[in-house]
């Protein structure tokens, strides 16, 4: 891999020059990011996601930003005297969690995102699911307490933000018409916000490669996927454990409107402009058909 000092100008015009098609297939088009969980921990590769956006958001893509948060709740939570819960994969919600969890999502990650955003060039907006009644949502499964289901999205706020030139900053929390607050699975809220915007391309950040035909083995990458060949993978048990409900709201993200939708590894740094601005893209890529 070249460094730095041995990259020369022309190296570099020559890559601004290969991802000229790409800038013009994308200029004025809707993309949304998924950022949470692991894929935010490390501060390092946080300050690269941002850089990505704010280089996408200047060259004439509309980015909308969703992010989750669940290991900075589980930290409060643990500093705060409180055990963390789970079943079947989903946090177990009661009154004091989900205050806990709006804390955390409307307040510190989605501001600290938005100042990061804000420190390298573009212009943030940080909002919530609870904002103009972005995210409408009822109770999931008793068991879980406040933990939501998406009952309506209305994207209008969002519509207003890209419109006047933001980068809408969007943490995942709904509400029902009584004012409970709910905490929403950040991929699902993703599915709806990019269903009810019919972006061009949905981006899925988790913490590895992609759709693997063995778990254990990063070389086996499957780079892309229609929902027709998805639904084979999950009857011979290639997708399973927690990529099952990835793999899901990517197949609820196009039957919404979404052009395609990429599931990628937000450790690798800028694997976002890999995919966008790239011949070779990262990750895997589901479409329809």
């Amino acid at each position: 891999m070249m460094n730095e000092c041995s990259f020369s100008n022309a190296q570099r015009a020559q890559v601004l020059t290969q991802a000229l098609p790409y800038i013009r297939q994308y200029n004025g088009k809707v993309v949304v990011i998924k950022y949470g969980g692991n894929a935010m921990i490390n501060e390092e590769r946080k300050q690269q996601v941002m850089e990505d956006i704010v280089l996408l958001w200047l060259v004439g893509v509309k980015v909308v930003l969703v992010h989750g948060g669940g290991p900075e709740i589980s930290d409060l939570m643990t500093r705060l005297g409180k055990q963390p819960e789970f079943v079947d994969g989903l946090r177990v919600t009661d009154q004091e969690t989900v205050d806990i969890a709006q804390m955390v999502l409307a307040g510190k990650v989605n501001k600290t995102l938005v100042g990061m955003l804000e420190r390298r060039g573009g212009n943030a907006m940080g909002i919530s699911g609870l904002d103009g009644a972005l995210i409408r949502a009822e109770q999931k499964d008793p068991r879980l307490g406040y933990v939501g289901k998406i009952t309506s999205v209305n994207i209008q706020p969002v519509v207003d933000l890209l419109e006047k030139g933001y980068i809408p900053v969007i943490s995942t929390l709904g509400c029902d018409e009584e004012g409970n607050v709910y905490n929403i699975n950040g991929d699902t809220a993703a599915a709806f916000i990019a269903g009810a915007l019919h972006a061009e391309r949905l981006i899925m950040m988790t913490d590895i490669a992609g759709v693997l035909r063995d778990k254990d083995d990063p070389s086996t990458l499957i780079r892309k996927l229609s929902m027709s060949q998805a639904r084979e993978l999950f009857g011979q048990k290639v997708i399973s454990g927690g990529m099952i409900p990835k793999v899901d709201c990517c197949i609820e993200a196009i039957n919404r409107g979404v052009g395609s939708v990429i599931i990628l590894d937000g450790r690798v740094p800028h694997s976002i402009l890999m995919e966008i601005l790239t011949d070779e893209g990262a990750g895997t890529m589901v479409v329809g058909g």
